[in-house]
């Protein structure tokens, strides 16, 4: 299936409006989403790939370096490879506990790390994953990453989580080409961010477009008292205390969704592609059916009324926090 495609910034790449996030395929961890099959991780990646998605976004700490190698594995046979973008700066010991550290030594012996999981000769795009708390300066971890890029090893390096006075100081010492934040009809508040990317030419990739899983329609107050233990949105107030909110704005999508034959989680990412300065969505799946309910948000087109029908739950619900249109 041939999808259509956006320029990633001033890069050479253009990828697909969706790309497949591939965090849940790290399985059990600190940060993760409950136990998850890698049969059926790769299952998923697969089925996206089949349907013509031509980039996966992974990090090196998602399941400690399992997802990496669950993206190689899931790629191994595939024959026109799609784009892999991961990300460093988040570290972990023996023990599981993770740190934010982006010195300029471990940037390097990360990418080598990546590298060898992922199976390939270069990353397509790098990205540091959070400001680091180690007390690195941005001139500092940001030159390392321009470095990587006129080595070769990277061929785009981007920003994940970084503030627009973050992103400003990065981009004096060398360009930014993408910023990836989280990005959601629930979490509106990287709106200034993105606004810096379109004023800079950098390409912007959001993750988290149907708030982790929230916006698809099948979340209930069972389902979230049902949750796993170690699935970290049994911890967070979107899941908790502005869960009734949220669930309120997830089910004003359904007449959307029905007026267009997809379903609510299609409308939920598209909704996120309406936005000025948004190249692609970043979409997670835990199975290949999964990936076939959100895959028609690469082509649809929400119209006006449709937006503005969207723009009325938010005021009606007050769900989510940040700017409800550009």
């Amino acid at each position: 299936m041939t999808l259509p495609t956006a320029r990633l910034g001033t890069t050479d790449m253009r990828i697909t409006r969706v790309g497949f996030g591939a965090w849940a395929a790290g399985g059990s961890w600190a940060y993760g989403w409950g136990p998850q099959s890698d049969e059926e991780s790769i299952a998923a990646i697969r089925r996206a790939v089949d349907q013509g998605v031509n980039w996966i976004d992974t990090a090196a700490v998602y399941g400690l370096g399992h997802s990496e190698e669950i993206v190689a594995a899931a790629l191994r046979s595939v024959a026109d490879r799609p784009y892999v973008f991961t990300k460093c700066g988040m570290l972990w010991d023996e023990d599981g506990n993770v740190s934010r550290v982006a010195r300029p030594e471990t940037i390097r012996r990360e990418v080598e790390e990546s590298l060898r999981r992922l199976r390939v000769e270069r990353i397509d795009l790098y990205q540091v994953h959070h400001p680091p708390d180690d007390g690195t300066p941005i001139a500092m971890y940001w030159e390392t990453m321009a470095e990587l890029r006129r080595e070769g090893k990277v061929r785009a390096i981007g920003l994940s989580n970084h503030s627009a006075l973050r992103l400003g100081q990065a981009e004096q010492i060398a360009h930014v080409d993408t910023l990836q934040p989280a990005f959601s009809l629930i979490d509106r508040t990287a709106a200034p961010e993105i606004d810096w990317c379109v004023r800079h030419d950098a390409g912007v990739i959001v993750y988290s477009p149907m708030q982790s899983g929230l916006l698809t329609g099948a979340f209930s107050r069972e389902r979230v008292a049902a949750l796993p233990e170690d699935d970290w949105r049994r911890r967070s107030p979107d899941f908790t205390s502005d869960l009734e909110a949220n669930l309120a704005l997830a089910d004003a999508l359904r007449p959307v969704a029905e007026r267009h034959g997809v379903s609510q989680a299609a409308v939920a990412v598209a909704w996120t592609l309406t936005w000025p300065g948004v190249t692609g969505a970043i979409v997670g799946a835990r199975n290949a059916d999964q990936v076939d309910s959100w895959l028609p948000a690469a082509t649809l087109e929400l119209t006006r009324e449709d937006l503005d029908e969207i723009t009325a739950a938010l005021e009606r619900t007050c769900a989510g926090r940040g700017p409800i249109r550009p």
